[in-house]
């Protein structure tokens, strides 16, 4: 193992060590981890969870300053591409998010455009546009049938169109 593949494997335990702590709720161990593993070898995936961790407590514009790191490293993966389109949403910036969004949906290193379509059908209901969010609800349960808050989020605009 060359001296770049063991930083690269130091920093992807790092990354592994944040998002476990992630997801009990350490952020700020988490937020340490990352940013000890992006010293050590840079990636988009701890960009974008470092990003993750920051929104977690409210500090969106930071958050999307790491998901625009994350793109600069792999223009191709669509994590940070959908993450930035849903803090402008938190941030309540309904129509910036939406090339944010399309570009996740296009990803070609993203396993889950559910989420951008489901982001796309809360920002078109939320813009009036009621037809347009139903069609990127379906598309979101066409991606993945059993992803529930789009069959809910569906659910509710049909309720409200009736």
């Amino acid at each position: 193992m060359n001296e770049e593949e063991l930083l690269r494997h130091q920093a992807e335990v790092l990354w592994e060590q944040a998002y476990k702590h992630q997801l009990k709720g350490e952020l700020a161990d988490a937020i340490l981890l990352y940013k000890r593993s992006i010293s050590l070898f840079a990636t988009a995936e701890a960009y974008t969870f470092l990003g993750w961790s920051y929104s977690m407590i409210g500090l969106h514009e930071k958050a999307i300053a790491m998901c625009k790191k994350a793109i600069e490293i792999d223009p191709k993966f669509g994590n940070p591409y959908n993450d930035i389109g849903a803090y402008l949403i938190e941030l309540e910036r309904w129509e910036d998010a939406i090339p944010w969004l399309e570009e996740a949906t296009t990803a070609p290193r993203y396993l889950s455009p559910h989420y951008p379509y489901l982001n796309l059908g809360r920002v078109y209901e939320h813009l009036g546009e009621l037809f347009l969010a139903l069609a990127y609800y379906n598309r979101a349960l066409s991606s993945a049938p059993m992803y529930l808050p789009a069959e809910w989020a569906k659910n509710a605009l049909l309720g409200r169109l009736n």
